[in-house]
């Protein structure tokens, strides 16, 4: 196994393989982000999920302090909604947008000038020991599919997270 980033001893790197799955434990969804990152040079970032963790939006604040992330934005399912209460600050502080949906996909594309990565994964932006099935693409047809999804549920069936329990909050201040 590569020490240096035990990744790329799972996958090749993406200018050599433009298709490539993994099934098995070891690959979560921020170290295959950075690495992807690694690769593509600073991107935008969409993430889709059922539910995440502090360890998931903690490391993604480390990707954009390093500069690697541009835009961001997350799509968080909205059954998960008291973990994303207790997250929504760190949520707000690390992506552009946060919606909540019904969604139970899990995806992140990234795309800059040069790339348009797109990962399908059976992993949550969370942490565990259980086999996961991964598939990492750099084709624009599938980036531009999943993405035409992704806009989909944005525009016509989330809701935007962004200062929404701080309004709820003051309106109940307000209001007692």
């Amino acid at each position: 196994m590569n020490r240096k980033n035990p990744i790329a001893s799972l996958l090749n790197p993406l200018s050599k393989q433009p298709f490539q799955c993994y099934l098995g434990t070891g690959l979560h969804s921020l170290g295959l982000l950075g690495w992807i990152l690694e690769q593509t040079g600073r991107a935008d970032v969409y993430v889709s999920t059922f539910s995440t963790s502090d360890a998931f939006l903690s490391g993604f604040w480390r990707l954009k302090k390093k500069k690697l992330i541009g835009h961001s934005v997350l799509v968080a399912d909205l059954k998960a909604s008291q973990k994303t209460i207790q997250l929504y600050k760190l949520m707000q502080n690390n992506f552009d947008t946060v919606y909540l949906s019904m969604n139970h996909s899990k995806i992140m594309l990234i795309q800059n000038e040069k790339w348009t990565v797109s990962v399908i994964t059976s992993q949550n932006q969370t942490y565990g020991d259980r086999a996961e099935c991964t598939m990492v693409t750099t084709s624009q047809e599938a980036f531009l599919s999943l993405y035409t999804g992704l806009s989909n549920i944005v525009n016509n069936k989330s809701l935007q997270l962004n200062g929404l329990f701080s309004r709820i909050t003051e309106r109940n201040r307000d209001e007692s």
